[in-house]
């Protein structure tokens, strides 16, 4: 298995990378934005982004976007092909791309949005701390790429302040980032249930 900075040569798992995506977004009912083979393929050919193969077959991937002048660098569309799950796999990319962005842009604070307890986990044990929206990126581009998200509705009654996706911040200038540190899953997992209960009984 290597993971690697996309280049033009990656081009070809555009389609298989989109399909995954919606997949996973069907399974789960909730919590992942669509995107286009366009879109896709755009990351790859500008290296904003890395891919995980073994061989020539498909494994995962994860992207970066920058927001309000580089400022803000957000580590996005984290996926793993059905056929590599369960062997940590989503780690090592989130690792990849974290350590990535922090060669790509030193200055920039890191962050992501999601509502899987997995991706939570993942990114606390990489020194994300967990933040209010107000914390991450004001740039109206960013809110508008939730629009495809099942959950937009809840994003839109908050006024963007809240939704069933939690905000995760990694700040390099923070010392405490850097350390690896255990993670109480009851926390999170507790919070989600609770957004859950007050924003989806609303939307019924």
């Amino acid at each position: 298995m290597e993971i690697v900075v996309t280049n033009n040569s990656h081009i070809k798992f555009a389609g298989i990378i989109c399909d995954t995506i919606a997949v996973s977004a069907q399974d789960r009912g909730t919590g992942i934005a669509k995107r286009t083979a366009d879109y896709i393929i755009e990351k790859i050919v500008l290296g904003n982004a890395v891919i995980a193969l073994e061989g020539d077959d498909f494994a995962g991937f994860c992207y970066i976007e920058t927001w309000d002048n580089k400022e803000f660098v957000v580590n996005s569309g984290l996926i793993v092909h059905p056929h590599f799950r369960k062997r940590g796999l989503a780690k090592k990319i989130k690792k990849k791309i974290l350590e990535y962005s922090i060669e790509k842009y030193p200055t920039a604070k890191i962050f992501g949005i999601t509502t899987g307890l997995a991706v939570l986990k993942i990114n606390y044990e990489l020194g994300y701390q967990p933040v209010t929206f107000s914390e991450l990126t004001s740039d109206q581009a960013f809110w508008d790429g939730c629009k495809t998200c099942v959950n937009f509705d809840v994003l839109k009654r908050t006024s963007q302040k809240m939704c069933l996706c939690t905000g995760m911040l990694y700040d390099p200038k923070h010392k405490k980032n850097s350390k690896v540190r255990p993670y109480n899953s009851k926390v999170l997992d507790r919070l989600k249930k609770i957004k859950q209960a007050l924003f989806l009984k609303k939307k019924k």
